[in-house]
């Protein structure tokens, strides 16, 4: 399949999705809301991304998913495994067509630059913690070539400071990382056909990646934990990025065992673990 053939099925597929939600949101709030994984796992065919898992994701709501970030690439593999919103900076709501998607799947938008703002991200991340929703966050705030994990933001962490119904929020660490193309291991001059950072352009990024026709990617579920664990933030923050840059090198340089699971190309019969 050309990129220029899968190029115009995935603007195909997300007008139609965007169409879908945005009226079931109309109708049935809550059947809207399930939909949103069903459209990640349609961008994983287009794109022919093949996810591997290694360890067991928490399954009880609420839990707040931690991950590094790598690309654009990490909303659509996160999305179709995880039932969760996804934290993003304000200027995504701008976008033409990502930031109508973004706002249809209930992302909740932070001002990071304005440090005024910060008790106001807190309670909006603690509110939908507290309406048991999964949390997706990125608390490196910006991507980069995949290689390494950038340090944490902690301030991004206080919405785990909070109890609910006198239980301390669950947070699970994730590591994600760009392993293979078309089936041979992704060399270092190919990781900004991945990554997608920097100045980068979207479109021509995306066409040069869509050139490959299936790329592997693994998610490592580390143990859950929790801020109680860690006496604050900062110190839960810099345990998190421990673990999660511990687990992107794991990968990359296949110092674990092999995985629990596959989820196919498809995306849509994920297998449990």
């Amino acid at each position: 399949m050309s990129p220029l053939f899968r190029l115009i099925a995935l603007v195909f597929w997300s007008a139609v999705c965007v169409l879908v939600i945005g009226l079931l949101k109309i109708i049935f709030v809550k059947k809207a809301n399930d939909l949103p994984r069903i459209y990640h796992a349609g961008v994983l065919k287009i794109f022919g991304l093949q996810i591997t898992e290694l360890g067991l994701m928490r399954s009880d709501r609420p839990t707040l998913f931690i991950s590094n970030h790598i690309s654009y690439l990490d909303i659509f593999v996160l999305g179709a495994v995880i039932d969760g919103s996804f934290v993003a900076k304000a200027e995504v709501s701008r976008w033409p067509i990502v930031g109508l998607m973004a706002r249809l799947q209930r992302t909740i938008f932070i001002e990071r630059q304005r440090k005024s703002s910060a008790g106001e991200q807190r309670n909006m991340l603690q509110l939908r913690l507290e309406e048991s929703d999964n949390v997706i966050l990125f608390p490196e705030g910006t991507s980069h070539d995949g290689a390494r994990v950038l340090s944490f933001k902690s301030a991004l962490f206080a919405s785990a400071e909070r109890e609910i119904d006198g239980s301390p929020i669950m947070i699970q660490p994730v590591s994600i990382a760009y392993t293979t193309v078309d089936g041979l291991p992704l060399t270092r001059a190919q990781r900004s056909t991945v990554a997608w950072y920097g100045d980068m352009s979207l479109l021509p990024h995306i066409i040069q990646f869509l050139k490959a026709s299936r790329t592997g990617v693994t998610l490592k579920f580390h143990e859950p934990t929790s801020i109680k664990e860690h006496q604050n933030r900062r110190k839960l923050a810099s345990y998190c990025y421990q673990v999660i840059a511990d687990g992107v090198q794991d990968v990359i340089y296949d110092r674990k065992p092999a995985a629990n699971h596959s989820l196919a190309q498809s995306g849509y019969n994920r297998s449990k673990p």
